[in-house]
């Protein structure tokens, strides 16, 4: 019983070696990916201030870039956007310019006049002013803090200008949907959004957002345009191709950014 008793200790002590050996790999396995996770969104930081640091007028000669200031023609008129490098929010991004181009270039496939029209992440209110300078009754939404200059930006390139007055609200994507936006009440033709898709940690909540306005029984069209930068920019459209019946329209391989209207799956 002593030599059993002992071999049960010697493989109890080898069993809690070996268990301790595999935890202390998992361990650091979880360190290893906590690391080359946060080596990611170091680097996508960096890419993204770079970008905003360092945007060149690839879109001329209908735009060009002053100090503050962008200025745009679209739909017969100059537009004028005060912008801000303080956040990512208060930036004109490629895939805005690229939405506002194809909707002027495409008004028979995608008529908005008259439509009932929600941009989320709207930012500066670039797309959002385009869309109501084409007929759209829009509502333009992104977090509290971009609000004054989002307003700022849709009143003063509007006014005088357009069918409706674009409104604008605050929106956190996935919080307080059901409340702040509840469904038939809040119902839209359009639901718009332009490069929402970065390193971020709100991607899950962004795609909740799609779902609670393009929701099945809807009939609402999604147009999400977007620069592909980073692995899980090419992640979330996976998942945003999955979740909805999508469409490319059009892909800018100099800009890197793809065009995609997508329905609710019934």
């Amino acid at each position: 019983m002593e030599k059993l008793s002992k071999a049960s200790q010697s493989v109890r002590q080898n069993n809690l070696s070996n268990q301790k050996e595999a935890n202390d790999k998992i361990q650091d396995g979880k360190l290893q990916v906590k690391q080359e996770t946060s080596d990611e969104a170091l680097t996508d930081q960096t890419v993204m201030v770079g970008e905003a640091l360092n945007r060149r007028n690839i879109w001329e000669p209908s735009v060009y870039y002053a100090l503050g200031k962008e200025s745009f023609y679209f739909a017969g008129h100059d537009i004028s956007i005060r912008e801000s490098i303080d956040t990512f929010g208060a930036l004109i991004w490629p895939g805005a310019v690229a939405l506002c181009q194809f909707l002027e270039n495409n008004q028979q496939q995608m008529n908005l006049m008259d439509k009932a029209v929600l941009e989320i992440g709207a930012g500066t209110g670039l797309l959002a002013i385009v869309a109501s300078l084409l007929g759209a009754w829009v509502t333009a939404t992104d977090l509290p803090d971009i609000l004054s200059n989002l307003t700022f930006n849709l009143l003063r390139n509007t006014k005088g200008r357009s069918r409706y007055t674009p409104q604008v609200a605050a929106l956190a994507w996935g919080q307080d949907l059901e409340r702040d936006f509840p469904y038939p009440a809040y119902h839209y033709d359009y639901v718009l959004a332009a490069d929402v898709v970065y390193h971020h940690n709100c991607l899950q909540e962004l795609l909740e957002t799609m779902h609670h306005f393009c929701r099945p029984g809807s009939r609402t069209t999604l147009l999400w345009a977007n620069k592909i930068r980073f692995q899980s920019d090419l992640r979330f459209t996976e998942c945003f191709k999955s979740s909805f019946n999508t469409t490319l329209l059009t892909e800018l391989p100099q800009q890197e950014v793809r065009i995609y209207k997508a329905t609710a799956k019934e």
